[in-house]
């Protein structure tokens, strides 16, 4: 599928949304804005949702944010986009350090979230690997195209480019003009983030904890962060996808979209 860049702004933040029902904030995670583009055509949510995703700020079409920024201050960002479209309560859909945002609005705002499916948190405690200094050294040595390579084969593997390529063409080089405010305001933001016992015990909505099968062959600190979640909360659910990695929106979005539907079903109530 091509990606869709929306003329739709709210509250700073460009947006797309598809469906009717119950609304399902998709919150990307780094590096590229359109990782959750392949799920607003799935039948299993945008048949029965009003699927929402967004460029988060300094993303994409989004106004860009000056200064340092916060994980605090990037689900603010989502809380003000649900005020400005009028949705008081929603089911949050954050990848990554994009689930990291969602765990934080939960925290700060329990009243507008109904449940967190959070598909491979961003947990900067657990390492992450040489390949994020690597990365980091291109991006200052002034390669952000080298440094969101070394990342992306760092994170997903070294197919990462292909599957992109056919399941979102030109997503990647919508990610190099964004790559200062990956590197420059999010990785250091995420690094700063700490989610342990009392901010755990803050999160009262249902839970979703997603892994990909495949993640494991790129890196162990998949299931390190699924374990240590899993342990931080125990009354969430917990799912293993099959044949994907942290590409799982491209590799399975069908597997991805029917599992999300089925925790979304039992999580929602009669409006």
């Amino acid at each position: 599928m091509t990606v869709r860049r929306s003329g739709n702004h709210a509250g700073g933040l460009a947006y797309e949304e598809r469906g009717a029902g119950e609304p399902v904030v998709l919150i990307h995670g780094g590096v590229c804005a359109d990782w959750f583009a392949t799920l607003m055509d799935e039948p299993a949510l945008a048949g029965a949702y009003r699927l929402i995703r967004y460029h988060r700020a300094g993303y994409g079409d989004s106004d860009r944010v000056d200064g340092p920024v916060t994980v605090a201050h990037m689900a603010d960002h989502c809380a003000v986009l649900l005020r400005c479209l009028g949705i008081e309560r929603a089911h949050l859909v954050g990848h990554s350090s994009g689930a990291a945002i969602a765990l934080q609005l939960a925290i700060d705002r329990p009243d507008l979230v109904r449940s967190l499916a959070l598909l491979e948190t961003a947990l900067l405690t657990v390492p992450s690997g040489p390949f994020a200094a690597e990365a980091m050294l291109a991006y200052r040595d002034g390669d952000p195209a080298a440094a969101i390579d070394r990342w992306m084969r760092g994170v997903c593997g070294a197919g990462y480019r292909d599957l992109f390529d056919t399941a979102l063409p030109g997503a990647l080089a919508h990610a190099v003009p964004d790559a200062d405010t990956f590197f420059g305001q999010e990785l250091p933001a995420v690094r700063k983030w700490s989610f342990g016992p009392a901010e755990a015990r803050a999160v009262t909505c249902p839970v979703l904890l997603v892994v990909g099968e495949l993640s494991r062959d790129v890196s162990p600190t998949f299931d390190e962060r699924h374990a240590l979640l899993r342990a931080l909360l125990p009354h969430a659910e917990s799912f293993e996808l099959p044949g994907a990695n942290h590409l799982m929106h491209v590799q399975n979005p069908a597997g991805l979209a029917a599992r999300l539907a089925t925790f979304l079903a039992a999580g929602s109530a009669p409006w």
